[in-house]
């Protein structure tokens, strides 16, 4: 991409800045971060136990309760685009933010009532293997609280994190922003699946829940209090009306040849434009006839005749921008799978291995994924206090966003086989105990047999999750800003549905994936997935290779000579 788009973007922003007075900065920052633990703990107190809930309280069957929560992760993570769109076009990340909050509160009081309230579950008696299915009734309330709660909780998790970055200019502190939102975004996942996920194992359902639509509260009233210190930025129609523009006028004119004059194209009319009259780049060079002017398309005073036959330089080269992001998306898709399938399936394995902790403590199954939200807590905080400030020593540039994806490819594969290796042991132990035929035995193995997968799938995150947003922030064009950080949301959204597909085809073409796990083969089902991620990682490699920054690279080298000649003035 061209030096002049990315002068139009550090303009635009410019621009918001002075709108916005002396707004945004750092100081909004612990008013994001509060929020963000506040809705986070009440989003993953219910979230990361949902499966114990189904199973324990509505009598749902194991691998089923897997799927519904598979479903549920792709929802929360596929609404985010949804939120995007609206922020970006119509209501402004704030009012998103605020909004979809309080969708949560509301569906996390609901579910409160059904943990509290004998006849909205089913009844069964205990110790008993013959329990009542569900009623019709019972269904549809959890089902709409569950609703509310995922709509609340997917809306609210990107668009707040545009929010937070839209108070910066530099892309390194833009950086830093991301790092430390992911870092608290995790830390409150630890909290709410120790804590929380305790409380409703072992006191009462009612009150982890009840505690989980405190804190949503809390967070929706911070987040309130800090709307004058926000910058905000109002929505401009909608960018992707332009994007369906660019293609309806390439095509109409692609009997047209190109020009190699600028003055043939059509650029925008204000100051900033003005250094950008310079013919297009010849990249994907049949969408440049979109801005290809004829005697048709231009009034006497410069104004566009039909807006669906003639658009912009620019908005040709943001089209372009995403055009040539895709086949790194989509490579970042199949990164995703194998993540969706191991969570869900290590909480399946832990139900079926020894969770006794010492003589009085037992590790509730739902609380094993904060293992690693701990790993990338840990991490991310090594990482950008040491690690990176390192390597803008020797390298003198920042860790570019693609090579911190890349290692987060190499690291998720990873994870993965050593999930093989750890679930190929317990089937070892199962058979060699003759426990695999008994229903809801117990695998005499410890639980933290599970911490080193988790361990290392939670070091993956910490270079391929801020990195993929780190990528898509920088490179979208500026009014896509709220669509860029969503798209990794996206990319989960489509992972949780293709692994729900990939589990039901497993399951009906082979034996792996029973009720009873004891007897399936999971340890081959965590091969495949090896063998798809080290697939996956070589189209990458191609992608990546073929990928050229928007001038992102120049920038933040910039940005790190600016703030070490900030430094030094200040010594």
């Amino acid at each position: 991409m061209p030096a002049m788009e990315f002068q139009t973007s550090a303009d635009e922003e410019a621009g918001r800045s002075h709108s916005n007075g002396k707004r945004g900065g750092w100081i909004t920052f612990p008013f994001i971060a509060a929020t963000l633990v506040g809705l986070m703990l009440a989003g993953s107190g219910w979230m990361l136990n949902l499966i114990v809930y189904l199973i324990e309280e509505f009598n749902v069957k194991s691998i089923d309760a897997t799927q519904i929560t598979n479903i549920l992760n792709g929802s929360v993570s596929i609404l985010p685009i949804i939120a995007a769109i609206l922020a970006d076009s119509f209501l402004g990340n704030f009012s998103v933010v605020a909004i979809s909050s309080f969708f949560s509160l509301l569906g996390v009081v609901l579910l409160t009532l059904t943990a509290s309230i004998n006849s909205l579950r089913p009844h069964c008696e205990t110790g008993s293997s013959f329990c009542q299915a569900p009623s019709r009734v019972q269904f549809a309330v959890l089902y709409a609280a569950i609703a509310l709660a995922t709509i609340g909780q997917g809306a609210m998790r990107f668009t707040l994190a545009t929010l937070g970055a839209n108070q910066f200019d530099k892309p390194q502190h833009q950086g830093v922003y991301f790092n430390w939102f992911f870092c608290i975004f995790f830390a409150s996942t630890i909290i709410s699946s120790t804590i929380i996920v305790y409380v409703e194992d072992s006191i009462s359902w009612g009150l982890g829940f009840g505690i989980c639509a405190a804190s949503n509260f809390v967070g929706l009233v911070i987040f309130l209090l800090g709307n004058r210190f926000y910058k905000h930025d109002k929505p401009q129609g909608s960018p992707y009306t332009g994007l369906a523009r660019v293609i309806v006028a390439a095509i109409r004119k692609r009997n047209i040849p190109l020009s190699s004059i600028s003055e043939d194209y059509y650029h925008e009319k204000d100051e900033r434009c003005k250094t950008m009259g310079a013919t297009p780049p010849r990249s994907l060079g049949f969408l440049n006839r979109a801005a290809l002017k004829t005697d048709e398309d231009v009034k006497s005073d410069g104004s566009i005749v039909k807006s669906w036959r003639l658009c912009t330089v620019e908005e040709v080269e943001n089209l372009k921008t995403l055009l040539r992001i895709f086949p790194l998306w989509s490579s970042t898709l199949f990164l995703s799978i194998p993540i969706a399938i191991l969570l869900s399936m290590t909480v399946l394995q832990a139900l079926a291995m020894d969770r006794q902790l010492g003589s009085n403590f037992k590790i509730p199954a739902g609380s094993m994924v904060v293992v690693a939200s701990i790993s990338n807590c840990i991490f991310l905080s090594i990482f950008d206090k040491f690690f990176l400030p390192t390597w803008q020593k020797l390298a003198r540039r920042s860790l570019t966003p693609l090579q911190r994806i890349g290692v987060g490819h190499v690291l998720n594969v990873l994870s993965i086989a050593i999930a093989a290796l750890v679930e190929s042991k317990r089937l070892k132990i199962a058979n060699a105990k003759h426990v695999q035929a008994q229903p809801g035995a117990r695998v005499p193995m410890p639980v933290l047999w599970l911490f080193p997968q988790l361990v290392v799938s939670g070091l993956a995150d910490v270079f391929h999750f801020p990195g993929q947003v780190t990528l898509y922030y920088q490179e979208f064009p500026v009014s896509l800003r709220n669509t860029a950080t969503a798209m990794i949301s996206l990319i989960i959204a489509i992972a949780y549905y293709v692994s729900t597909a990939l589990v039901d085809l497993i399951r009906n073409v082979t034996g792996w994936l029973p009720d009873n796990i004891n007897e399936g083969r999971l340890d081959k089902v965590y091969w495949t997935l090896c063998v798809i991620g080290s697939l996956n990682f070589g189209y990458y490699l191609v992608c990546s290779w073929l990928y050229r920054y928007r001038n992102i690279e120049e920038e933040m080298a910039r940005s790190v000579n600016e703030d070490n000649e900030e430094t030094r003035q200040e010594g």
